[in-house]
């Protein structure tokens, strides 16, 4: 399977298994946005992931901004809406993606030049 592929795969997983604990959440408790934050902290465990995602989400904005910025890259605000809507789960492998999309399309037009 191609690179390219399997990212795609990824952006579905990532979007389908955190929604797949997120929804049930929801229909119960609405967006309540203090309670999310609450019970996302509630513990030292649930503060741990909390704090690495968070992080995450912020190195993967500036690594996309600055690759996008490199590569020119035509859609490089797409992964940051994903990864304000659903997470890093799905901004990540959707920056992969697109990076990879690119990459090809240069090669490609590299080799028609050759």
């Amino acid at each position: 399977m191609k690179p390219k592929n399997l990212y795609l795969l990824l952006c579905v997983l990532g979007v389908v298994l955190p929604y797949w604990q997120f929804l049930p959440w929801l229909s119960v408790h609405g967006l309540d946005l203090p309670l999310f934050v609450h019970e996302l902290f509630a513990n030292h465990i649930g503060a741990f992931f909390g704090m690495d995602v968070l992080v995450s989400a912020i190195v993967l904005v500036v690594f996309a901004c600055s690759e996008a910025a490199r590569l020119r890259m035509p859609t490089p605000w797409l992964p940051l809406v994903a990864i304000f809507v659903v997470g890093v789960s799905l901004g990540l492998p959707l920056f992969l993606y697109l990076r990879e999309r690119k990459l090809e399309a240069s090669t490609d037009s590299i080799r028609v030049i050759s």
